[in-house]
């Protein structure tokens, strides 16, 4: 105990009269000089000496406090993100906001630009162009991931896990990929095994041959889940089974009880089990540790590589500083009208070439087979088109020399397609113009790797607007709100799809009614758990994020 004690007392700086002498001698207001008729400890002058002298010393000793203890403190909330790192505009230049550090280590949120707000530069703004650039209340809601006390007891078991080995392959774009693997991060932790690196299929509709390490950080992805599941490159070879079979029979919605009663016997036994298919399998309704996990893959152990992050936020910040901006995830791509079983709104000529693929590849048609085309158009099942998106920008107040980044693939039809949204906004920039020679060469072949460029850069924009929903709508809507409840505009299609059709009402009857439909879809704090089965990656309130 007393050693203890002497220890403790050691840590401390002493302080003796001697130092307090030594330090007022060396003080440029010390003066040697005595008045012999008044005491030196009396003069005016000393006394000022001896309070600067006493001040600067009360500063060192805090000083040397502050350093000394600010560590332990800062764990205290080494758990929650701040809402935002950026200042407001009006309190930091705008070249120390271009200046911030997004591929650092220590922030391991990938974190946007911030917001311009109402744009100040045209002073005649309607009142409807600026509610559509004005930012939702958050109302308080930000980013917090505290985990259970048996979650934490539990993971220093799991993350020491060296016999039982689970392999994911994931299939489809990229935000599809991206919910695959944080599916099977929560599987590897429900079955208390090892997760090796998931493996990427090769998509047969893109030919994206890239590898996990091509696409994500992978050093990175361990070292933020180090404390919720072990993941390691590649299996031991005590483990390399030549004829291990591929588990891919997974019904929909399956509960950690089922994946246990299914799984854990088996991989018990041999200490492998591989899996495909995790697409939308895994239950919506997890328990409350297991909603937080699905958030910390998604929103911070999911970081791009290096290159595609740097050259995604220079691609941000030449859209950013040229003022607002806003994102539009236009859905024309040929497999999109192939796989909804919709009319391109382009003539006979492109429908009968969608036709043709659709016959030849009967199972890209997965969600109600047995409805027809119109049927399909009336249940707002179908993207909206060129013309249908800028009659609704229009209906919303956004002027036409509004900045609109366009997101996704090469539209079915070219220019064609998108003559219409070019027209009504000349102002329509592609990352193909975003970017300078020789930047975007090595990933042209590429599909999943542009459309991470794609989701940086969009993440930035001051509006998101969707035109048929879908991984990347979804996960743009939860990453949004998780950095800041950034504004998200869901098109509600089924609704607008009776005011598309009828010519017989006013532009006037038509703006006021599509505001009236998304009136309160404008990116404000929404719960999950009003609706049953939402996915917390696109409602992370309140399961991810909580007022504090």
């Amino acid at each position: 105990m007393a050693k203890s004690t002497r220890n403790f007392k050691n840590s401390f700086i002493t302080v003796n009269p001697s130092f307090f002498t030594h330090l007022l001698s060396v003080s440029p207001f010390y003066s040697p000089k005595k008045n012999p008729r008044i005491p030196h400890y009396c003069s005016s002058s000393n006394l000022v000496l001896l309070f600067f002298s006493s001040l600067f010393i009360l500063c060192t000793f805090l000083g040397v406090c502050f350093l000394t203890f600010s560590p332990i403190f800062s764990n205290e909330c080494s758990e929650i993100w701040p809402l935002s790192p950026f200042p407001s505009l009006s309190a930091t230049s705008l070249s120390s906001v271009l200046k911030h550090n997004w591929g650092s280590g220590e922030n391991d949120v990938m974190v946007p630009l911030p917001p311009h707000g109402v744009p100040a530069s045209n002073l005649n703004l309607s009142t409807e162009e600026e509610e559509f650039w004005k930012q939702p209340e958050g109302m308080g809601f930000q980013p917090c991931l505290h985990f259970s006390l048996e979650y934490r007891k539990a993971s220093s078991r799991i993350a020491k896990q060296k016999r039982k080995f689970l392999v994911v392959v994931v299939s489809g774009g990229l935000n599809q990929q991206r919910n695959q693997i944080v599916d099977a991060v929560v599987f590897a932790r429900i079955l208390d095994a090892a997760l090796v690196v998931p493996v990427l299929q090769v998509n047969r509709i893109w030919g994206d041959e890239s590898e996990f390490s091509d696409i994500f950080d992978v050093e990175h992805f361990k070292r933020t889940l180090q404390t919720d599941v072990r993941v390691v490159s590649s299996l031991p070879s005590t483990h390399l089974i030549p004829k291990q079979s591929i588990e891919n029979q997974i019904p929909c919605h399956v509960s950690p009880l089922w994946i246990r009663a299914r799984f854990l016997r088996q991989l018990n036994e041999e200490g492998l089990l591989i899996l495909k298919g995790l697409d939308s399998k895994l239950s919506k309704n997890l328990p409350l540790d297991l909603q937080k996990l699905r958030c910390k893959v998604a929103f911070h152990a999911l970081r791009f590589a290096n290159p595609i992050q740097d050259l995604g936020n220079q691609m941000a910040r030449r859209m950013w500083i040229e003022g607002p901006y806003i994102a539009i995830h236009l859905r024309l791509e040929k497999d999109v009208w192939v796989r909804t079983g919709c009319l391109t709104g382009l003539g006979t000529q492109y429908d009968k070439i969608i036709a043709v693929d659709r016959e030849s590849n009967p199972d890209f048609l997965t969600d109600k087979l047995n409805m027809t085309q119109s049927a399909r158009l009336l249940a707002g099942l179908c993207p909206l088109s060129a013309q249908e998106v800028a009659r609704f920008l229009k209906a919303l107040g956004v002027s036409n020399n509004a900045r609109i980044y366009i997101a996704g693939g090469e539209p079915f039809g070219g220019n064609r397609a998108i003559q219409p949204l070019v027209e009504e906004f000349p102002n329509i920039i592609t990352k193909q113009m975003l970017t300078r020679e020789g930047e975007l060469a090595p990933y042209m072949n590429r599909p999943s790797i542009l459309a991470a460029i794609d989701y940086i850069v969009s993440l930035s924009s001051d509006v998101f607007l969707p035109s048929h929903g879908g991984n990347m709508g979804r996960a743009m809507q939860g990453h949004r709100a998780y950095v800041g409840h950034r504004k998200y505009i869901k098109p509600n299609k089924r609704m607008m799809l009776p005011l598309f059709e009828d010519t017989s009402i006013s532009e006037e009857e038509f703006r006021k009614n599509i505001q009236k439909l998304h009136k309160y879809s404008k990116g404000q704090p929404e719960l999950r758990t009003k609706k049953m089965d939402r996915d917390v990656l696109a409602y992370p309130v309140p399961e991810c994020m909580c007022k504090r």
